[in-house]
Order: C-alpha cells, then sequence, then structure tokens
C-alpha cells in the first residue's frame, strides 16, 4: 500500500483552514471582526458602487512654474554669457526685458534655444518676448494630463487590484471612480498633495528679520516648517529633486518610522557632490513647499541613498513613500465634483449572474459524478477547496471583484475541471491495460503532470503579460486568473490525489468506479 504523504496532508489541512478563517468574514454583517485576519473582498463599481471625483489639473499653476524656471535658466546663461539686460517681467507664458546691446542678439537665440527648443520668441526694437505657442501650450497641458493620470492611478492603486476607473475628460479634468470606497475624504486627501520633493542647501548667511519683511537674498528664498512654527531661508538652486528617485519605502530608525529614498545615478552623483562640497551645513528636505527636516552634513552622502525622517507615524511614512515612488504630480488637482455612485449593474443583474453561476457549477459537479462516479465526487470536493482558495487570496490581497474578475474566476474553475478529466482519463487507460488501481493512480497522476503544468504554465504567462501592461479591469482579470490558475493545480495535483489515496486505504475498493 502506497503511503500517504504526511507533510502534504498537514500543509494541505492549515492551508484549508487559513482559508476558512480568511473567508468567513465575508458571510458576516461586519466589515471586518477584531479576531479574524481577513476582510471582506472588495468588490467593483459594477457590483457595489463607490466614490466618484471629477479632478481639474490647475494647468496655469504649472505654467507659472515653467515660467519661473525659464527665467532662473535665462538669468543664469546671460550672467555666464555677459550679457546686459535689464525691466525682466514675468507673467504666465509671458517673459519679457530689454537687452543692450543689439550685437547679442545672435548669443540671445542660442540662448534661448537651449533653454527649451519649443519655445518661441519676438522681438520689438530692444524688448525681447519669451512665450509657447498655441500648439506648444496645448502639447504641454497633453502632457500634464497624461502624467497625472499615471501618478493618480500609482497613489490610488498602487498593487494593481482595485480596479478604478480613470480616464480623461474634456480639455483638463480627470474623472475618477474607485469602487468600495463611500468616503471620498480619504482619496481627497491623497491627491491633494503634490509631493514634489526637492533638496536645497538652508542659507545660514541670511538676515532671517529682513527675508521675513520680504527682503531675502536673490539667490534664496524663505520657506516654513511642515507644522508653520519654524521660519528659515534656503538656497533656490535645487540640488536634488523627486524625480530622481529610484525608490522609497517606509522603515524604522531608532524606533521612529522613516522614508528611506535611493536616487539614480544622476542624482547619486549631484547629492555626493553637494554633500561633499557642503559639510558642515544644513540640507533642507523640502516637500511641497514645507520643510520635513533639516539635518546637518556631516560626511558625504556617495551611496546615492538617503533618509527622511520628521515627525511621521508609520501611516504617514508609508502615505509618503507611496506618493514619492509614484512621482509629484506635475500641476495641483482641484476637486471640481465628488459624489457617491451605486453599482454599474441593476440588483436584477447580480443576482442572475449568481444564478448562472450556481446552476453551471451544479450541471459540473452532476456531469463529473455521472462520469468518474466517487472520482468525480471528489474533484467536486477539490473544486470547492480551490474556490475557498480563490477567495481567500482575494480577500488576502485585497484585490477587487469585477464581472471580469468573476469571468477569471469561471475560466480558472473550467481549467481545475479540465485538469482532473486528464487525471482520470489517464488513470481509466492504465486500468484498461490491467494495472492495479493503485498503480494506475499514480501512473495516471504522473503522465498527466506534464500536460497540466504545460497548459497552466502558458495561461499563467498571458496572465503576467496581461498584469504588466493592462490597467483597471484588464489587471482585475490577470490577478483573479493568476490566483485561479495557482489555486487549481495545486487542489487537483496534490488535494485530489490526497484524497483519493485515502479513500483507496480506508475502504480498499475492488474497483474506482471508472
Amino acid at each position: 500500500m502506497q503511503k500517504i504523504s504526511k507533510f502534504k496532508f498537514i500543509i494541505s489541512v492549515i492551508f484549508t483552514l487559513i482559508a476558512i478563517l480568511y473567508v468567513l468574514p465575508n458571510f458576516t454583517n461586519n466589515h471586518r471582526l477584531s479576531w479574524f485576519p481577513g476582510d471582506k473582498i472588495n468588490l467593483g463599481l459594477d457590483l457595489r458602487g463607490g466614490s466618484h471625483l471629477l479632478l481639474s489639473a490647475d494647468f496655469d499653476s504649472y505654467m507659472d512654474d515653467v515660467s519661473q524656471s525659464v527665467v532662473e535658466s535665462l538669468r543664469k546663461y546671460l550672467r555666464d554669457e555677459k550679457i546686459g539686460y535689464r525691466n525682466l517681467q514675468v507673467s504666465r507664458n509671458n517673459i519679457k526685458f530689454d537687452f543692450r546691446d543689439n550685437d547679442d542678439l545672435k548669443s540671445l537665440k542660442k540662448i534661448i534655444k537651449n533653454i527649451d527648443p519649443n519655445l518661441s520668441f519676438a522681438v520689438e526694437g530692444s524688448i525681447m518676448t519669451l512665450y509657447y505657442s498655441e500648439y506648444e501650450l496645448n502639447q504641454l497641458q497633453d502632457k500634464v494630463i497624461d502624467q497625472s493620470i499615471e501618478i493618480v492611478r500609482m497613489r490610488v492603486d498602487s498593487t494593481g487590484t482595485k480596479e478604478p476607473t480613470i480616464q480623461r475628460q474634456g480639455v483638463r479634468d480627470i474623472l475618477l471612480q474607485v469602487p468600495g470606497e463611500e468616503n471620498p475624504a480619504e482619496l481627497k486627501r491623497v491627491l491633494g498633495k503634490t509631493a514634489k520633493l526637492t533638496f536645497h542647501l538652508v542659507d545660514d548667511s541670511a538676515n532671517l528679520e529682513r527675508a521675513k519683511t520680504g527682503h531675502a537674498p536673490l539667490d534664496s528664498k524663505i520657506v516654513k516648517s511642515e507644522d508653520g512654527s519654524e521660519i528659515m531661508v534656503i538656497k533656490k538652486k535645487v540640488i536634488v529633486s523627486g524625480d530622481q528617485l529610484n525608490n522609497a519605502q517606509a522603515q524604522f530608525q531608532e524606533a521612529m518610522p522613516v522614508v528611506h529614498f535611493s536616487l539614480n545615478n544622476m542624482g547619486a552623483k549631484k547629492f555626493a557632490e553637494a554633500t561633499t562640497k557642503n559639510r558642515g551645513k544644513r540640507l533642507a528636505i523640502i516637500l511641497d513647499g514645507r520643510v520635513l527636516s533639516a539635518p546637518v552634513i556631516n560626511d558625504p552622502i556617495v551611496g546615492g541613498d538617503g533618509v527622511i525622517s520628521g515627525h511621521f507615524t508609520v501611516e504617514s511614512a508609508t502615505e509618503l513613500a507611496l506618493m514619492l515612488k509614484a512621482g509629484a504630480l506635475p500641476a495641483p488637482l482641484k476637486i471640481v465634483e465628488e459624489r457617491s455612485i451605486g453599482p454599474n449593474l441593476g440588483a436584477d443583474s447580480i443576482e442572475s449572474g449568481k444564478t448562472a453561476a450556481i446552476v453551471g457549477f451544479i450541471f459540473v459537479a452532476v456531469f463529473m459524478v455521472l462520469a468518474y462516479g466517487i472520482l468525480g465526487l471528489i474533484a467536486n470536493i477539490t473544486l470547492v477547496i480551490a474556490l475557498l482558495y480563490i477567495f481567500a487570496l482575494l480577500s488576502m490581497l485585497q484585490a477587487t471583484l469585477t464581472l471580469p474578475g468573476i469571468a477569471g474566476i469561471i475560466l480558472t474553475i473550467g481549467m481545475a475541471v479540465d485538469a482532473n478529466v486528464l487525471i482520470y482519463e489517464r488513470i481509466r487507460e492504465e486500468l484498461s491495460k490491467g494495472c492495479s488501481n493503485l498503480y494506475a493512480v499514480k501512473l495516471g497522476f504522473e503522465s498527466a503532470f506534464a500536460t497540466i503544468t504545460d497548459s497552466n504554465v502558458t495561461t499563467l504567462i498571458a496572465a503576467f503579460l496581461l498584469y504588466s501592461f493592462g490597467v483597471g479591469t484588464i489587471k482585475g482579470f490577470a490577478v483573479t486568473l493568476t490566483i485561479g490558475i495557482v489555486c487549481s493545480m495545486y487542489t487537483a495535483l496534490v488535494i485530489t490525489k490526497l484524497m483519493i489515496d485515502i479513500w483507496l486505504k480506508t475502504f480498499k475498493p475492488k474497483s474506482l468506479g471508472l
């Protein structure tokens, strides 16, 4: 008699018990029971509804920042080239100044091209005006909206399992619908932060009192601490910005939550150079115009890694790390409209879907029993366990279940039954050759293993590609499909084999009923 694997039996029992604990909250009225490890599965917009936000990108603010950046670059080039100018005036998409020598016009054109090849200019006498054409403005606007959509997606759905609806609406608006979020306040808080991170040297030589009255040095500016209790003067020059971050994650340092960050090659080089030259000075870490911290540079930081400390909680450190990884919004987002929305599908449609799934499962179960007898009954039991595992993993990952996700689950149910059919048909072939029940079961599983593995691995590859390149409901379908394949393979190849071995050892049937 073939021995039953105690290890596989114990592991399967543990997995099943854990799965039951994670699935049970879905059958209670409370959203979460304190002594259960899991939470309810999130339902998508089509099944449950959620929050609806209409966001508007503040493109005018973005253009103000662009104009200021152009002015700073222009001043630097004019100073380096020793070109005289006066009456420099800055307004949105309009920069005017008088240049003193007409012979400098050729050099000025070259400077403008170096600052931004898309920047247009006009000359009237000794007055030069810099601006972006209507076409370039439209291009910049499209770029801002596209970047904002991707950053919003990263902030709202960093794991790709919530399946929000994020799309452009009109010229500057972005429609955001998040399933299950009945209160938009949390979304508004996360999206209300631009998360623009910059590093500046503190200007300790500046007179703070004069700076407060608006007389800060030309190359410096005043900023406040995060809670507004402290004011300091910092250099305007940005040493490193958030767009040069490679990664950011929340960690603990001396039992306090901090945000650890790593820079790309260019950022690491600039950071190392600045910290080497300015040892003993303070380095201000600025987030959205507020000072998070201003530590003293004791030693050069040459590895490209650093830590942002402050008055963080675990939640705020995790949130900041997520926003830094997602990147800064190119322009602030204003909430134009907010409301809670109901499910896209009516209750009748949802009930019809449930009925169809139950009826389909019953037909499959009856067919398996009629075709394979007691082995068909075992296949039905393992199919139920596979569904238990699937819903447990969905609860663990807090994935959002939508109709495409349900389709992925139904597909994996079909594949799980298909795996059992392959195994049973191979067992039947071995029995027809005169093999004993035990030997036929052993050979049946061994010969079907390669076929089942190949078919499921190819499907997993497709699911991986869908998750990597898809968005929204496509990602959700890929997640449920992957979970379903893994669970169905385990139950078909491990749990089915265990149950058949236990049945053979306990009841010693003369026939397998095939």
